[in-house]
């Protein structure tokens, strides 16, 4: 089968792999319809996401059909639609039992104390061979998979597979509720349903802050306010849009590759902490490979959270769902401290929020397809990642046909 394979920094190819196979009692093996490409795995292509091992399928987004289940598996049946939540988990243990799906103690071939396992991460994940490819096996299926009621799209099951309920995640670490003013960092896909979750949870206002104009744009019809801090200063408009005050709290949905600004008011800053900057580059992305502009670390690695601490109230609140690798070890814990805040972060616990978001979207509560930008057929992955890589304009969410 067809499957895009990482094969190093800077270097990943489509190849003809192996189709998978039932390897243990709790295993499925899906015909994927449709994956999708999120800024996670650009961490492992940029290399700001380190020890991925060569071979490992990408991808953790996906929504199939299921064509075979192992002997362990009672709730799926062979031609059963299902989404596939990014984060495999068991279901049983602990963890799971407390909705902390994410910190499964039984999904992580390196045991319980390794963390998160999810599809087409580093060695520390598992790792487990994921899901831009024809077919998947998924292990612990009955947990990990999540039938797609009807009514519901491939294109709008693809984004409930990890950016939306990552989003939703975010937004309820922040503990938004009616009348809060809350601001986001990041406009990119897990940005943008950031924005719904939080308007959905009864938010104000909220102010949303990128450089990108088609991003900001999309925010805007979402009713979110835009700053664009490659042009304004963003801490200082969110005061100004906030009474002076700041919000109420801040959801860094950027991660690790924020950039600083480079034009503009805020760049003096920037300036300032060239050298800062450029030694956390160096700590979480000792490895890379640029290739024709694309591939590119982000700049600035703390500089959304440094904004984030800075925009909100004192005693606020802080979410942080944007990717950090174990070697980003740099954070501004003076800052959050003295002004109070309460921070709250972590790796989505995708199957506590899937099957909720899926009867959302099949009421017609939401529509995940408006934050749909591009679709394009499996033979066009390594270009699409190009595209998305660079942020060119237009290109916020690109779904994989297979």
């Amino acid at each position: 089968m067809k499957a895009l394979v990482w094969h190093g920094v800077g270097n990943i190819q489509l190849d003809n792999v192996a189709d998978p196979q039932i390897e243990q009692p709790g295993d499925a093996v899906i015909r994927i319809t449709a994956s999708a490409i999120c800024g996670t795995d650009l961490h492992f292509i940029r290399g700001t996401f380190s020890d991925m091992q060569p071979g490992t399928i990408l991808g953790h987004e996906a929504v199939g059909i299921v064509e075979q289940v192992g002997d362990g598996v009672r709730n799926f049946s062979p031609g059963d639609r299902v989404v596939v939540c990014s984060t495999v988990s068991c279901g049983v243990c602990p963890p799971c039992r407390a909705g902390h799906t994410a910190q499964c103690d039984n999904a992580n071939p390196n045991g319980p104390e390794a963390g998160t396992c999810f599809f087409g991460g580093p060695k520390a994940t598992g790792p487990v061979n994921g899901l831009q490819a024809e077919k998947a096996r998924i292990p612990y299926a009955a947990n990990t998979l999540v039938k797609i009621p009807d009514g519901v799209t491939d294109e709008q099951a693809i984004l409930i597979s990890d950016i939306f309920p990552t989003a939703w995640f975010g937004a309820e670490l922040a503990d938004i509720t009616r009348g809060d003013i809350v601001v986001v960092f990041g406009c990119g896909p897990v940005g943008q349903f950031a924005i719904a979750s939080a308007l959905l949870m009864g938010a104000a206002r909220v102010i949303a802050v990128d450089c990108h104009e088609d991003r900001l744009a999309m925010a805007r019809r979402q009713g979110a306010f835009p700053i664009n801090f490659e042009q304004e200063d963003p801490v200082e408009i969110v005061k100004t849009l906030t009474g002076g005050t700041g919000a109420d709290c801040a959801i860094d949905a950027v991660g690790v590759d924020s950039q600083h600004a480079h034009h503009g008011p805020a760049s003096k800053e920037a300036e300032e902490k060239a050298d800062k900057f450029a030694q956390e580059v160096e700590e979480v992305a000792p490895e890379t490979y640029p290739q024709h502009g694309n591939w590119i670390p982000g700049d600035a690695p703390t500089q959304a959270l440094e904004w984030a601490i800075a925009a909100v109230k004192k005693a606020g609140r802080l979410s942080i769902i944007g990717v950090y690798p174990p070697t980003a070890e740099t954070f501004p814990i003076g800052k959050a401290m003295n002004k109070n805040l309460t921070i709250k972060m972590g790796n989505c616990n995708h199957h506590t929020h899937i099957p909720y978001l899926l009867e959302l979207t099949r009421t017609g509560a939401i529509d995940p397809a408006q934050v749909l930008t591009n679709v394009e057929p499996v033979e066009n992955v390594i270009k699409a990642y190009e595209a998305f890589d660079k942020r060119e304009p237009g290109w916020v969410k690109v779904e994989l046909e297979v």
